[in-house]
């Protein structure tokens, strides 16, 4: 593959949000190990460099394929991100990230395997037909729970038993959240070329409030848990309400979630950890 090509996927993978996959794999494993050597394990390993790039690839490129209209009318393409003309090899990036799928599902035990063939359902018809939740006001919101299902598998994994049912609500609940939010900046380029997502549909401010309750949920369902967890994770509906109120643009705040999500899912991360080294 050439340079340029490379380049092109890169890009297109979103590396500022690698993460938000990758990071719930390193969440789940640290809260289901039961032993510091669980947490090197081949399924660990093979989970998160599976999540942590072609996944990538794949949501973000088939994303991109579908969304090619659309994307014409979105400034995002024009500096942050690329947009999608058509090349073959970006097709053929897409199908070998979704077959690379076959490497951690083989190392992971069966129980695992239903949360990773929920990710990828969900990962392709969020974006691709005929479902393509991502153009039906509320579907699109709940579809994004997506992001969980790699950390439940991770779990599952090393711990050898399905996560609590509390602690993959609560993340499906902040997933929703975070995705909604992230269509704030895209509500008049979505409108513009057609496109009905639960952003478009409540407008801007209602949008707000919609991810202030849904991200209190999520705290919400994690107090049971662990109440740090859930003070935590309660940062997030304070966040948007003070954008919300304040003269910060949302297409500029939204950029800075990435490093808010690390420092976060770190500081549960190293909770955990400190748990297994000491417990």
């Amino acid at each position: 593959m050439s340079a340029g090509r490379a380049a092109y996927l890169l890009k297109l993978s979103r590396p500022r949000f690698w993460l938000y996959l990758a990071g719930p794999v390193l969440v789940g494993v640290a809260f289901g190990a039961r032993a510091v050597g669980d947490l090197g394990s081949p399924a660990a390993v093979a989970l998160f460099a599976y999540f942590l790039v072609p996944a990538n690839v794949y949501l973000y490129g088939i994303n991109d394929v579908f969304d090619a209209d659309v994307d014409a009318e979105n400034p995002k393409k024009e500096d942050r991100e690329v947009r999608y003309g058509g090349q073959r090899f970006v097709v053929a990036a897409v199908a070998v990230s979704a077959a690379l799928l076959a490497v951690p599902a083989a190392l992971v035990p069966a129980l695992a395997l239903p949360w990773l063939a929920g990710y990828f359902l969900l990962a392709t018809e969020y974006s691709a037909p005929p479902l393509r939740f991502k153009t039906t006001p509320f579907l699109d919101s709940l579809s994004n729970g997506l992001y969980v299902l790699p950390g439940a598998a991770a779990y599952a994994a090393v711990a050898g038993e399905h996560p609590p049912a509390l602690a993959v609500a609560g993340g499906w609940l902040w997933s929703m959240a975070m995705h909604t939010f992230s269509a704030i900046p895209d509500i008049e380029p979505d409108r513009r070329a057609g496109i009905r997502t639960t952003a478009t549909a409540l407008g801007e401010r209602r949008t707000y409030a919609y991810c202030a309750a849904i991200w209190a949920l999520a705290a919400a369902a994690f107090v049971p848990l662990d109440p740090r967890a859930g003070a935590l994770l309660a940062v997030y509906p304070v966040l948007v309400a003070g954008v919300a109120v304040s003269d910060v643009a949302v297409d500029r705040a939204y950029w800075y979630y990435p490093a808010i999500n690390t420092v976060v899912g770190a500081a549960l991360t190293m909770g955990a950890l400190w748990g297994t080294v000491h417990g």
